[in-house]
């Protein structure tokens, strides 16, 4: 009798094996697009207070930072549309094809910036291509973040969900990192005047070129929909909405997509503050030097990529709904006094703390925040439902964190800079409150295996949707 019970035991292990391996291979092709994704998103924040005077007002160091600030926010103005356009492709014609769509996008609009005139040469005609190039590449990441959410949380093993799609912000972290690291080697290399003259160019190349490389590790990618949601999508039916519409969203699944966007709102200002404007913020408000604040932005940021995992990890065995509490609780009560004390401090190593501290929080968000989403929606509808709820709330509220923080700035505000964090923050902790459930069964257990007790069913909601828990 104990052998019968012993040989489903060894016949299971090399099979549990295999799909982690499986998984492995997957979520490293697709983390690795993640990282040169954000990587090229991400350099032009970090090398803004370079080239800046070659597109912008020359005269006000301010004006210009204000100008190439509110560039960058105009790139979130095209999310939702690419949220939209590659959600929809996602759901219609697979994973791989959307994602490998996304890089080559993102990879032509590094290129031309890399070769773009300056206004000394076309006049403001710089600044226009300058947008419009922004807007492309906004337009591709709008798509990448549903995408590679909807991806990874598919490709995970179902007990590891957690720290498999953590590391969508692993690289994504990473990916605002690798450009630090740039920007660190370049300052020391080339020194201010040429990086200022032509050397902030270099960066841009390199994301060009390290997203081809991309692409072609991303035609190796396992597809995770199934043909029959394919077939499904390209054989209408009279009377039934198709995967990837904006009408089966709006119709079947509008709850879940509001909560996906309350998930987002606070988190996404948190880190935009943490992660992108507080290298502006230490350099305008502290008396550190700016290759100071690179290297202290640089290690806070490592730190806090190494820790995605981690906090994946535990939601595994905790459930994801008490990581986002930590977030939401000590985000409110601690924002402010972190971004005020760090706005006066003068230390280096003091800054680094106050950073690393503001990034412990927002760990409890960024690790887990694009599995909770993917697990409110099937998988007919999941990219869409993902990038559109993420890209709303990122455009409206996340993206617009450098504008509203400089423009405060400039006005000697920014204390309201402080309360607007604080707040949003607060916004989306009442939605952890209210809205989730912890160790919910989800769409994603249906479909992929259960992470929790496999006797828990998703219950439909009220409008006969069979809607997932938000949060486990």
């Amino acid at each position: 009798m104990s052998t019968e019970q012993a040989a489903p035991l060894t016949e299971a292990a090399p099979s549990e094996a295999a799909q982690t391996r499986r998984a492995v291979g997957n979520i490293l092709k697709g983390s690795a697009g993640n990282l040169v994704e954000w990587y090229d998103l991400y350099v032009y924040t970090v090398f803004a207070a370079y080239f800046q005077a070659h597109f912008f007002n020359s005269k006000d160091d301010l004006q210009a930072g204000l100008e190439a600030m509110a560039v960058f926010s105009t790139s979130f103005l095209m999310r939702p549309i690419g949220a939209w356009f590659f959600g929809r492709y996602a759901d219609r014609n697979g994973r791989k094809a959307a994602l490998t769509l996304s890089v080559t996008l993102m990879s032509a609009g590094s290129f031309a910036i890399a070769v773009l005139p300056t206004q000394d040469v076309i006049g403001i005609w710089a600044m226009v291509l300058l947008v419009l190039v922004r807007l492309l590449q906004g337009f591709s990441v709008g798509g990448e973040y549903g995408t590679s959410a909807t991806y990874m949380s598919e490709a995970a093993t179902s007990r590891r969900r957690g720290f498999f799609s953590s590391f969508q912000y692993v690289t994504l972290v990473g990916g605002q990192m690798l450009a630090l690291l740039v920007l660190v080697i370049l300052q020391n290399v080339l020194g201010n005047d040429a990086l200022t003259e032509w050397g902030w160019r270099i960066p841009f190349a390199l994301g060009g070129a390290a997203a081809l490389v991309v692409l072609w590790l991303r035609r190796s990618m396992e597809e995770t929909v199934s043909a029959d949601q394919i077939r499904a999508a390209h054989v209408p039916v009279a009377g039934e909405a198709q995967p990837g519409t904006l009408r089966l969203l709006f119709t079947r699944h509008w709850k879940p997509l509001l909560v996906c966007i309350g998930v987002t709102l606070g988190g996404t200002v948190a880190f935009y503050t943490y992660t992108n404007f507080i290298l502006k913020f230490m350099n305008d408000t502290s008396g550190i030097a700016k290759t100071d604040t690179s290297v202290i932005n640089f290690w806070a940021l490592f730190i806090f990529m190494l820790l995605q995992p981690v906090y994946g990890m535990i939601s595994d065995k905790v459930g994801r709904k008490p990581l986002l509490l930590w977030f939401g609780i000590t985000g409110v009560l601690f924002t402010w006094p972190l971004l005020s004390t760090l706005s006066g401090t003068k230390d280096p190593f003091t800054a680094f703390l106050l950073m690393l501290g503001g990034l412990l929080i927002v760990g409890g968000y960024t690790s887990i925040n694009a599995l909770v989403k993917a697990e409110l929606f099937p998988a007919s509808i999941r990219a869409l439902g993902v990038g559109l709820g993420y890209a709303i709330a990122n455009s409206l509220f996340g993206g617009t964190v450098p504008l509203i923080g400089a423009a405060l700035q400039k006005a000697g505000q920014v204390d309201l800079f402080f309360t607007y964090v604080t707040v949003a923050i607060a916004l989306s902790l009442l939605v952890y409150i209210f809205a989730l459930k912890n160790k919910k069964a989800t769409h994603l257990d249906q479909e992929q295996g259960h992470a929790w007790d496999a006797g828990k069913a998703v219950q439909p909601d009220d409008d006969g949707d069979r809607l997932a828990a938000a949060s486990r």
